[in-house]
């Protein structure tokens, strides 16, 4: 087993495996030679069977999951398109949030600032958060919440967005906080900590969960 499976994988059997993706490392490769440097093509030089499920952002910490047969592959892959995973996140924002409550608004890719995402009420695609306020501290002398979120919807930069447009974004996100808020934390404050889904095969819930590091 090769150093990067040793330190990172949380589950495996002959249908799939559950990683711990750290921060920093994309899933899958870029468009460029630079940008090769990934998480499956890590696994794939360990083991070929290796093959893509999901996706994190590359700045997203947590679980992530890799088919290791077609049914593996076929069957999760369809449990996240048709909704029937169970995913949990936490994160820190910026500032004082109280409560819990929904986000509902659609999140669509900004051509103009790429790789930017921005909420359009107009788009006739779903985009869904539920979150709640866990706790709150400080930071370099600046307030911040830790919240649950849990995503119904899976669009792109979806999190990172509905936190932005709340008016308290992800502390550390490079794209959508401001310079201050970004200095807070070396990283991106937003961890994929729980997973569920049903096993390909036996059909049984299987439930994963990766300690959040911030």
């Amino acid at each position: 087993m090769s150093n990067f499976l040793k330190e990172h994988l949380l589950y495996r059997d002959k249908d799939f495996m559950v990683i711990h993706k750290p921060a920093g490392l994309l899933s899958v490769p870029g468009k460029t030679e630079d940008l090769q440097d990934c998480a499956i093509n890590r696994l794939l030089k360990e083991e070929r069977r290796t093959l893509l499920i999901h996706r994190l952002d590359r700045d997203t910490s947590g679980i992530l999951v890799f088919g290791l047969s077609k049914a593996g592959q076929k069957s999760i892959s369809r449990q996240f398109q048709e909704r029937e995973t169970s995913k949990t996140y936490q994160a820190l924002l910026a500032g004082h949030l109280e409560g819990e409550g929904t986000v509902d608004i659609p999140v669509i890719y900004d051509p103009s600032r790429p790789p930017l995402h921005i909420v359009d009420a107009n788009h006739n695609k779903a985009a869904l958060t539920h979150w709640k306020a866990t706790e709150h501290f400080n930071i370099q002398g600046h307030t911040v919440t830790r919240v649950e979120l849990t995503p119904i919807t899976g669009r792109a930069h979806q999190l990172r967005v509905h936190m932005q447009y709340l008016g308290h974004p992800i502390v550390g996100d490079t794209l959508y906080a401001t310079p201050e808020q970004q200095a807070l934390m070396p990283r991106l404050c937003l961890h994929a900590e729980r997973l569920s889904f049903k096993h390909p095969i036996t059909d049984e819930r299987m439930d994963f969960y990766c300690a959040v590091p911030f």
